[in-house]
């Protein structure tokens, strides 16, 4: 797709200027108003800003403790402080904020490494390095977006900064040479894709970087053609890896490093080849993948949530609406205009990206999405969906919604969730799911299913025989079957073949519906292979709520009030206990402000009904 078209794209090429340089002084007076207080409030912040030192110990820590976090903080911080002055000078181009930006930039290109510790190997799934090798950089995820943070303030400030002197735009180049553009063109990452191994966001995100890198710079002809070639091919990689659906199977929060990366891919390639690229965005899976995100969307910052993503996975904002209006979908584009307002003030500057050409594409859109949303009357509309690529079903009223996800335990940032569901009432979370703590070391690892977030039984879902679910391609769901009609929406599965066979599973019918406007009913029924006598067998079904369940009743039938939300009341099990979990996880706590539950039960008779109003 891509590369067919790339084949034909010969120098020169057209310069990349979708958004003013600091000599377009007439735009950047013209931008958003509360834009500009705001970056100019936010540099100022950091004038004088003291750039951590990235010692070699501080990259040791990963291999070490397997902590993540405290090497990351310090890296992040750097680059949050050089875009928010970059940004701010531009506004203003009075050279106040320069110093500090030449600091940024010296501190930057004198780090050993721009991959992270939890990156630092050559081969995918190999053992990390304990330290860098500066002759020999890894292009990992943050070592392409530093380069595209560097390209993007060599093409915002060049003139200004080689008025200071001209080694400072001199040594982005030199660095941007040595650690991006060479290893690029020379070396063969796991992540460029070679037609025979499925691609995740990486794929999309480092291509998506080393094309802004590229094309924001003064680099030489050949290169930007190897480039682009080379991209065109990644980007063909990518999108292979997904289905006509347009599913990510990652979820909502990767949604934005993997479809947003790929409508920015597409707008680079389109500005410097005079539009060869414009057709694609016809191409329905490309239209698929931009309308994902309105479709996943449950209510104000929730989001159906699966694998690693959590359920607050991000305002929706500029780049969605630039997607939508390229893809000609004028609902996705008012979901996002809205969603982009909600998120004010935080959508306005984005202070916790990195990706300076990402708050760029902000400032230069703000004052657009603000007249569209003022303007515009179309009614955003969800639809109830079903994509058979991942098994990801959706249901709503005007007050009930029921997600599940039939799929198998392979996806990528995998959870052993198959079969499991989430229901929304009123726009609240009432039984979910829980996400993913922090990453360490082990998330990524062989012990990754140590980790209780990853397990089954830490899902809507039932424990058979002592068993969790198992991860992999062949632990799946299968008989899958849904309809959806004006009053009832429904999924129907198996997910017996999720478990190891020592659960003893003949089969595990699951039956999740929606009866709109009344309530959300999910149906068990399950049997035992032969051999496996009943009285031996027990089923252990599993609810997570984030609001406290309140027994109501145990004696004529189990009924939980959740929260002040609904009720719950179940069929065909016993109760046994109510657990607490606390939430004391940085990760966890930005989707979940106080503890969780999870309420478990045993199911008699080989059946069970759970009734959700």
């Amino acid at each position: 797709m891509f590369y067919e078209i790339a084949k034909n794209c010969k120098p020169p090429f057209t310069p990349f200027s979708l958004y003013p340089s600091i000599n377009d002084r007439n735009a950047w007076q013209n931008l958003d108003e509360a834009w500009k207080q705001e970056t100019l409030r936010l540099g100022e912040q950091y004038l004088h800003f003291e750039y951590p030192c990235l010692l070699a110990t501080d990259f040791m820590d990963f291999s070490r403790t397997g902590n993540r976090t405290r090497y990351e903080d310090k890296l992040f911080s750097k680059r949050h402080a050089l875009d928010a002055l970059v940004l701010a000078e531009c506004l203003e181009d009075k050279g106040r904020f320069l110093d500090d930006i030449i600091n940024g930039i010296f501190s930057i290109c004198e780090e050993s490494a721009w991959q992270l510790p939890a990156h630092n190997t050559y081969i995918r799934d190999t053992p990390q390095l304990p330290l860098p090798d500066s002759a020999e950089p890894v292009l990992d995820l943050f070592a392409c977006e530093t380069g595209s943070i560097l390209g993007t303030i060599y093409y915002l400030l060049k003139e200004r900064l080689d008025a200071i002197s001209p080694f400072i735009c001199k040594r982005i180049s030199h660095e941007l040479t040595v650690r991006i553009f060479t290893p690029y063109l020379n070396r063969h990452f796991w992540w460029m894709g070679d037609g025979t191994t499925p691609m995740i966001n990486w794929t999309i995100w480092c291509t998506q970087n080393v094309l802004l890198s590229v094309f924001l710079t003064d680099t030489d002809t050949a290169a930007r053609s190897a480039v682009l070639q080379k991209a065109c091919k990644s980007v063909d990689y990518f999108l292979d890896s997904y289905e006509e659906d347009g599913c990510c199977d990652e979820g909502a929060q990767y949604y934005r490093h993997a479809g947003l990366c790929l409508f920015n891919a597409l707008e680079i390639l389109n500005a410097v080849t005079s539009n060869r690229f414009s057709s694609l965005y016809g191409e329905p899976k490309i239209q698929n993948m931009a309308s994902y995100i309105l479709n996943v969307h449950v209510e104000d910052k929730y989001y159906v949530n699966y694998a690693d993503c959590s359920p607050i996975a991000g305002r929706a904002g500029v780049r969605e609406f630039l997607f939508a209006r390229r893809t000609g979908n004028e609902a996705m584009a008012a979901f996002a205009a809205a969603d982009f307002v909600a998120g004010l003030p935080a959508t306005l500057l984005l202070p916790e990206e990195n990706n300076l050409y990402y708050r760029l594409q902000n400032g230069c859109t703000a004052a657009t999405i603000r007249d569209f949303f003022h303007s515009c009357s179309k009614t955003i509309s969800h639809p109830d969906i079903y994509y058979p690529s991942t098994g990801i079903f959706i249901a709503r009223d005007d007050t009930l919604y029921l997600a599940a996800k039939a799929g198998d335990n392979a996806d990528s940032h995998n959870h052993n969730d198959t079969g499991s569901f989430t229901v929304y009432k009123k726009g609240q979370p009432m039984l979910i799911d829980v996400g993913v703590e922090s990453y360490t070391k082990k998330t990524f690892s062989p012990q990754r299913y140590e980790i209780w977030t990853m397990q089954s039984a830490y899902h809507n879902l039932p424990t058979v025989n002592g068993c969790m679910q198992s991860d992999g391609e062949h632990y799946r769901a299968q008989d899958v079957s849904w309809q959806f009609s004006d009053d009832i929406c429904e999924i129907a599965m198996d997910i017996a073949p999720a478990y190891p066979t020592e659960a003893g599973l003949l089969y595990y019918k699951r039956n999740a519906l929606l009866i709109k406007h009344k309530e959300i009913i999910i149906r068990d029924r399950f049997a035992f292979c032969s051999g496996k006598k009943a009285a031996t067998n027990s089923v252990v079904l599993s609810f997570m709520t984030y609001e406290k369940p309140i027994l109501q009743d145990a004696e004529h039938e189990l009924k939980f009030a959740v929260g002040s939300l609904g009720c719950m009341y179940m069929t065909g099990v016993n109760y046994l206990k109510t657990e607490t979990i606390p939430i004391d996880d940085a990760r966890l706590k930005k989707a979940w402000e106080h503890e969780i539950y999870r309420i478990l039960v045993a199911v008699e008779d080989e059946q069970a009904e759970i009734h959700i109003f």
